[in-house]
């Protein structure tokens, strides 16, 4: 609401400053003698004025939108020659009707020379041939030019500024479109996954896989509910993120190790973008756990300031691995960089070890809420 204010305020400034200036010119060109001058002249001063209005706002609201800026110049350019020569004659023909020049030669032989009451009535001054008019007041057309020029440029500002709001709301619309299809990734790839936990777990150990299945409802009673709004609470993220884990474990073997960290109580409990943590830790449970070898995963989530948030996910490097970690029907972190540079852009940053010194696959993102 206070930016169209704003905008309309610049706006009414602009006008009253560009009437302004054209006013002070057109007071400029008052005959140069001292004493009043002809009401004649300034009713022809405030007719130019009324033109020159006329053929700024034409320029602005019709000319330069529908011939400049629409292909056609060549329109424009004859449309704005006719303006000026219209301008031109309109000024010369008052001038001629109101007696202009012959009232203004009367003021000023009446200011230069004044009558001594000793000798006679002197004659009324009349032009000669050498004072003949010109074709045109060479003051009127550079006015004109300089309304013509001023009315140009502001239509392609405001053709500017429609343009870049133009590009603003396509590009909010492809984020909006693009964040939309991200989830749409994220969801069914996670679901599917532990779907597919839950069901080898029936096979095992029904008591726990009633137990999966209550995370398991509660996890999509979050996506359902908390993911569509666009952002959650931090705690809210963080319990997504324990029931994850939590339902990852239960097909684990005790050789493999999981610690995760978080903070708590959080202070304060900062806005974030639901399930934004969940696929780096999704990706070390893929590739950070064997069947017959040790391995470690270790999940560290910190709140360093009151409106920043880490996350640190390592787990076990296994040789046998393939690097890339996108599957059919994953998502992969490429997608998951995607969606934190559309929604924290320069807020965020993703550093990657793809071997440390404890021989572990290491991801660690930063984040301004």
């Amino acid at each position: 609401m206070a930016l169209p204010l704003l905008r309309s305020a610049s706006t009414l400034l602009l006008h009253a400053l560009v009437w302004g200036l054209v006013a002070v010119l057109l007071w400029a060109q008052q005959p140069d003698y001292p004493g009043p001058k002809p009401t004649e002249f300034w009713l022809t001063q405030a007719v130019v004025f009324g033109l020159l209005v006329g053929v700024f706002y034409l320029n602005v609201l019709w000319a330069a939108p529908r011939l400049l800026y629409d292909g056609k110049a060549w329109a424009y350019v004859a449309l704005n020659a006719i303006l000026v020569l219209a301008v031109l004659a309109i000024h010369q023909q008052v001038e001629q009707r109101l007696g202009v020049p012959e009232l203004v030669a009367t003021a000023r032989e009446a200011v230069l020379n004044p009558p001594n009451p000793w000798s006679g009535p002197r004659p009324h001054p009349q032009l000669g041939p050498e004072e003949g008019r010109p074709l045109f007041n060479t003051g009127v057309l550079l006015i004109t030019l300089l309304v013509l020029g001023i009315a140009t440029s502001l239509a392609a500002m405001q053709k500017g500024q429609r343009d870049a709001e133009s590009r603003l709301e396509l590009e909010r619309r492809q984020v909006a479109t693009e964040l939309s299809l991200l989830k749409a990734q994220i969801n069914p790839h996670f679901f599917f996954n532990t779907l597919n936990n839950i069901y080898a777990l029936t096979l095992v150990d029904a008591d726990q896989a009633r137990a999966a299945l209550h995370r398991l409802s509660r996890m999509m009673r979050y996506v359902l509910y908390e993911s569509p709004a666009g952002h959650t609470r931090l705690s809210q993220e963080i319990s997504f993120l324990r029931d994850y884990i939590e339902l990852m474990h239960l097909r684990l073997t005790n050789k493999v190790q999981v610690h995760f960290e978080m903070p708590d109580p959080l202070s304060p409990d900062p806005f974030i973008a639901p399930m934004l943590f969940q696929p780096f830790v999704e990706n070390a449970f893929k590739h950070g756990v064997s069947a017959t070898a040790a391995s470690r995963i270790t999940i560290e989530l910190r709140q360093p300031t009151a409106h920043a948030v880490e996350l640190c996910v390592r787990n076990t490097v296994f040789p046998d691995r393939p690097a890339d970690d996108d599957e059919p029907g994953g998502i992969g972190l490429a997608n998951t960089q995607r969606r934190l540079d559309l929604l924290y852009p320069h807020a965020h940053t993703v550093r990657v070890n793809p071997r440390n010194a404890a021989n572990e696959y290491e991801v660690c993102l930063h984040l301004n809420l």
